[in-house]
């Protein structure tokens, strides 16, 4: 008998398998990603969600409640009369509650019923282009939102003890201003200057006005520093427009990136976010609350950074890792600037 050959693995199917085995991780992570993407209502999702409910949560955007939900926190501090008991808290959960998931969720769902068409360029992914959910349902979600929001905010008032139901007025205000930002024949949106600062004032005027109304007096200087640092949420809110430029150019909707190319745009964009917040240091010192200045100024200095490293080099590219790398920043800010408004009694 002749001796037998030994038996040796062959690299090359080894690493064939091995490679068919990363990429199949690979796709797995990529397809949890746009799940979860899709499930936020973030950019890049994809579609196929068939659960009615996940659908329904797509439509309000959760991702967009974050910017609302810190806009109590801050009028809260801005008032001073926040204290950390368990009424309080509740509370302060519950204007949440409102300013995020409910009015803000009625945003969202009805910007995207008037967005379709739009949409079905720029998102096709998105629920209503999809075909994931219909025309009729998507009415009924709106209503629902706009009716709980406007009962919440009543139960506020009255939480509260207002006299004067400050809460609810906000809360229609703020409805009226979604609804015409989205739908015709006003559809602010379509301008982009007064579509931008409608929904930069929505995200930090609006929020910070019912967040200061529960726990304090509003007043006319909180009214008008918040508008002013509305202005820097008009720079944030041109990001958006950078993920639906050719859309908007197909339909003629003249927002800052077709008006002015998107070069220009995007130093608008940075110019509004870095400027305004520059303001309202400038008033802290004025009030003599100048460490809190220092420390707004210290959270301007690396929203500049990323939108050297990412923005401007490629915002049609990296509009949504700016965000995450810079709101951040801006957000605490605002924590800031509140604590600041609320220590000098504002």
């Amino acid at each position: 008998m002749s001796e037998s050959s030994p038996i040796t693995p062959n690299s090359n199917s080894a690493e064939a398998i091995e490679s068919v085995n990363t990429t199949e991780d690979i796709t797995a992570v990529s397809d949890r990603s746009s799940k979860t993407r899709q499930l936020l209502g973030m950019k890049g999702a994809a579609p196929g969600e068939t659960s009615i409910w996940k659908i329904r949560l797509q439509l309000m955007k959760p991702i967009t409640w974050i910017p609302l939900i810190w806009g109590v926190v801050c009028g809260a501090a801005s008032s001073g009369n926040y204290s950390w008991t368990l009424e309080n808290v509740l509370k302060a959960a519950a204007c949440m509650l409102l300013s995020g998931p409910l009015l803000t969720g009625y945003t969202q769902t009805i910007n995207d019923f008037y967005d379709r068409e739009i949409d079905a360029i720029n998102e096709p992914y998105r629920p209503i282009p999809s075909g994931a959910i219909s025309v009729p349902q998507v009415i009924t979600q709106i209503v629902v939102l706009l009716l709980a929001g406007i009962g919440l905010a009543f139960v506020l008032d009255l939480w509260a003890g207002h006299d004067f139901p400050n809460i609810t007025v906000l809360a229609v205000f703020g409805t009226f201003i979604a609804y015409i930002y989205s739908a015709p024949p006003l559809k602010l949106k379509q301008n982009g200057w007064l579509g931008n600062y409608a929904l930069g004032a929505s995200y930090i005027a609006l929020p910070w006005w019912a967040g200061h109304a529960l726990f304090g007096e509003l007043n006319w200087k909180i009214i008008v520093l918040t508008l002013v640092y509305s202005l820097a949420g008009l720079g944030i809110a041109i990001v958006n427009d950078f993920k639906s430029v050719e859309g908007d150019r197909q339909l003629g909707l003249q927002s800052l990136p077709v008006m002015f190319g998107v070069t220009t745009a995007a130093w608008i964009c940075v110019v509004m976010i870095d400027v305004f917040q520059g303001f309202i240091a400038a008033y802290l010192v004025s009030i003599h609350e100048n460490l809190y200045a220092a420390i707004l100024v210290l959270l301007i200095l690396p929203q500049i950074t990323f939108q050297d490293m990412y923005f401007l080099r490629d915002p049609l590219k990296n509009d949504v890792k700016y965000q995450a790398s810079a709101q951040p920043f801006l957000v605490l800010g605002m924590l800031v600037a509140g604590l600041a408004l609320g220590h000098a009694g504002i």
